[in-house]
């Protein structure tokens, strides 16, 4: 019975070992547990605020790209109209009366030969009866001649005799610098 004894002392120790062993492994585990659950809440929240962070990048870029795309379209829609408008203006120039272009032609062709003294005319196909018309009948025009016609929409271009100087009187480029230095105001009272 003293064996039996022994024998139950030592179970009965091991048992009370074996039962510390688990409580201890018990704790260390639930410390490792705890600080790993740390650790991935840290991670998670470092994950979460940098997809935040790219998130707004990436919304930020998509609503600048798709601001700069409606910008362009607008300002290609209102250069579609302000082309459209410069067109008509200069149709409309080249429709006004014969009586009109004549007068035109008459008084461009003396502010020319105040100018240039002498040289030459060119003039559109319409137009050239216009210029030999004024020609025929303006003394201050004694020193010039119609050389030919252009692809103008009307007025006259005039050159010296020797082609150094060229005054360009034709209805598009007129209207082209009225055009331009009333650009703004057409855009904000057709857009604004």
């Amino acid at each position: 019975m003293a064996l039996d004894a022994v024998v139950g002392e030592i179970r009965d120790k091991g048992i009370r070992e074996s039962e510390a062993i688990k409580n201890e492994a018990k704790t260390e585990v639930s410390a490792i547990l705890a600080e790993a659950q740390e650790k991935v809440i840290a991670i998670k929240m470092a994950v979460e605020e940098d997809a935040n962070r790219q998130k707004g990048y990436i919304v930020t870029q998509a609503v600048a790209a798709a601001n700069l795309s409606v910008k362009r379209a607008t300002l290609n829609a209102q250069k579609d109209v302000l082309d459209e408008v410069f067109g008509r203006v200069v149709a409309d120039i080249a429709a006004l009366p014969d009586e009109f272009h004549r007068k035109a032609i008459r008084e461009l062709c003396k502010t020319a030969a105040k100018e240039l003294h002498e040289g030459v005319f060119y003039c559109n196909e319409r137009d050239v009866h216009a210029v030999e018309d004024a020609l025929s009948s303006l003394k201050t025009l004694s020193g010039f001649s119609l050389a030919g016609t252009k692809d103008i929409t009307g007025g006259i271009i005039a050159e010296s005799n020797d082609g150094t100087l060229q005054l360009d009187s034709s209805y598009s480029t007129f209207v082209s610098e009225v055009w331009e230095s009333g650009l703004k105001d057409a855009s904000d009272i057709l857009f604004g």
